[in-house]
């Protein structure tokens, strides 16, 4: 229990922390200082993801002064099969970028790296833990800014995948981040899985507010474990939908797809089909919108206001039920 509530408070002061002392390279650097528990710790710069073709992820960064990254972290702790692979968002500040977001609240995107600090968290515990289990923990760190070099509406990157996405709304940034990382994931490592969370929709919070994090997946018996294991935590999660004909308002005139619908419907389900395109066939996979779990506004069963550490505990309890014994 003292491992999993270490990686609980790890996730909560890493969501705290102002966009200014958790720059991309803080929270790098934090996460390479998990290597004296026994986490193997690799941080990939800008110049070997660009060789790497992360075309996506590195045009939301390419604003800021703060060097985009993706940190590798491995728990080795079972045998020879291959690992469960976590992916998190990890947007250390989201300004909209050239597509601004309001004045108005705009202080609360410091927790829109939530996503990879329940990441974090997790490999926390688990490497305290020790777990007999081999689990490789990605994210993706960047910041969304404004500037004369950031990535403009209209714009046309090219992902890892090779895909082509045009970028009709610089505010829709975590997908592009987690397109590239998850492909890295499934290219290096062949999961037996892959979980990636973020803080991703304003929609899921309008679907389900601030009681259960949005969960879709390809495979049923994956999601039913790791609903299962939240539900067992208490940790509230809820299913929702996917489907082709949400694919359809993704559709681009220029480029293979376009990073967000043509219209407001359905915003966290197109948000989890453009994702899928970046699934591998054969890869079980789980996409968790955390967008209203991550951070609250008042005090909760758990804990005071402010990060949740949502995931670390339902993440675990599902290494341990299924990929250990």
């Amino acid at each position: 229990m003292a491992a999993i509530a270490e990686g609980v408070a790890f996730t909560r002061d890493l969501v705290n922390e102002p966009a200014n002392v958790l720059t991309t390279d803080d929270f790098a650097a934090r996460l390479a200082a998990m290597q004296e528990l026994g986490l193997e710790v690799e941080i990939l710069e800008e110049d070997e993801l660009a060789k790497l073709g992360m075309g996506a992820l590195l045009a939301v960064g390419q604003g800021s002064v703060s060097p985009s990254k993706v940190v590798v972290m491995r728990w080795n702790g079972g045998g020879d099969e291959a690992p469960l692979a976590l992916v998190g968002k990890g947007v250390v500040f989201d300004t909209g970028g050239i597509s601004l977001k309001p004045a108005g609240g705009m202080e609360d995107m410091t927790m829109d790296m939530g996503g990879a600090g329940t990441v974090a968290g997790t490999m926390r515990a688990l490497a305290l833990r020790r777990a007999r289990a081999n689990v490789v923990g990605l994210v993706g760190l960047v910041e969304n800014m404004p500037s004369g070099n950031a990535t403009r509406p209209g714009d046309v990157v090219r992902s890892m995948k090779g895909d082509t996405i045009e970028v009709i709304n610089t505010d829709a940034e975590g997908r592009l981040v987690l397109a590239d990382v998850m492909w890295y994931a499934q290219e290096r490592f062949k999961p037996s899985g892959m979980i990636d969370l973020a803080t991703l929709t304003g929609a899921i919070i309008v679907a389900l507010g601030h009681e259960h994090t949005g969960v879709f997946s390809n495979e049923d018996g994956f999601a039913e474990a790791l609903l299962a294991a939240a539900q067992a935590e208490g940790e509230g999660a809820w299913r929702l939908p996917m489907g082709e004909a949400y694919d359809k308002v993704l559709k681009s005139r220029v480029a293979d797809m376009r990073n967000v619908g043509t219209g407001r419907e359905g915003g966290s389900i197109t948000a989890a089909q453009f994702l899928q395109r970046f699934v591998q066939e054969g890869t079980p996979w789980i996409h968790l919108d955390i967008a209203g779990t991550a951070s609250l506004k008042s005090d909760w069963a758990l804990g005071p206001k402010g990060a949740t550490g949502w995931g670390v505990m339902a993440l675990n309890r599902l290494v341990a039920d299924r990929y250990e014994g």
